[in-house]
């Protein structure tokens, strides 16, 4: 009886759990395709202003170069800003981008921004120097989380404290498929193999007066677009996660099922053999 009762109990529990995998499945579901499109087309805008603000950057002489461009060499410290979900229940997603963190060490002084409480909990346990910490939010980000930290990159960078900066975030392929990825992001380096020279365009105002508002618009998209994809891969993280939840939670609730019967089937087999057995000694 004692067991009948157990087993009851944990295919409720179970049950439960089933039920809130799966409300929490389909929460994620409903957000991921708002998420995916917004991550999606601003991916287009961002690799165009990459091109415009690499190719302004090649009609700059060497003596007008934007400081966006000169890596500091009096010191080897980096600027590291790592991206994660607020909320766990995404799966990998918040390990793997941990494990791209650790990769990066440096002899020197590094420094850490973290967006994110996540990402705030492993880098602070870690032991590594935090500077700022921004919480992510379970929304798609707004463009105004952008400027705090530019204004934290431009104090740092510009004033030669750190000599790169790198955004560590999670990359949204596709909905089964997001990777963690490290891009250095400052300074910016122009392509040797992809250097043109258009003498043919021109530019009103000067390319010397379009650069330096460019090259800022270009950093906040850059970093806004991590937040986006971030965002999107956690959605689609959390949406996989669940379902495997769900589907491992039936099948224990199967199994749980199969076993409830087979012991209720088993008593009622030895209550019909107790009856037999009194009522054969009650006739003789």
């Amino acid at each position: 009886m004692a067991t009948l009762i157990i087993l009851k109990r944990r295919i409720k529990t179970t049950r439960n759990v089933s039920k809130t995998t799966k409300a929490m499945q389909l929460i994620s579901a409903s957000k991921l395709k708002r998420a995916q499109d917004a991550a999606m087309l601003s991916k287009p805008y961002v690799q165009k202003l990459d091109e415009l603000s690499k190719r302004l950057s090649r009609k700059i002489d060497k003596e007008n170069i934007n400081e966006y461009m000169i890596k500091p060499d009096n010191t080897n410290s980096k600027l590291i800003i790592v991206v994660s979900p607020d909320k766990g229940l995404s799966g990998g997603l918040v390990t793997n981008l941990i494990k791209e963190v650790l990769v990066i060490e440096n002899k020197n002084k590094n420094y850490y921004i973290t967006v994110g409480k996540k990402a705030e909990n492993y880098v602070s346990g870690f032991g590594k120097e935090i500077i700022a910490s921004f919480p992510f939010g379970s929304t798609i980000p707004a463009f105004d989380m952008v400027y705090p930290i530019i204004k934290i990159i431009n104090e740092y960078f510009l004033q030669k404290r750190v000599c790169e900066v790198i955004v560590i975030t999670t990359k949204f392929v596709s909905v089964f498929s997001q990777i963690p990825q490290p891009s250095v992001v400052l300074p910016i380096i122009l392509s040797e193999e992809n250097q043109r020279k258009e003498q043919d365009m021109l530019f009103e105002p000067s390319t010397e007066e379009l650069l330096p508002d460019l090259l800022q618009h270009y950093l906040e998209m850059i970093i806004y677009q991590s937040f986006l994809e971030s965002y999107a891969s956690e959605q689609a993280a959390r949406m996989i996660a669940m379902k495997n939840a769900t589907d491992n939670a039936q099948d224990i609730i199967e199994e749980l099922n199969l076993l409830y019967n087979k012991s209720r089937q088993e008593r009622i087999t030895n209550e019909l053999l107790d009856i037999g057995g009194g009522s054969a000694y009650v006739q003789d």
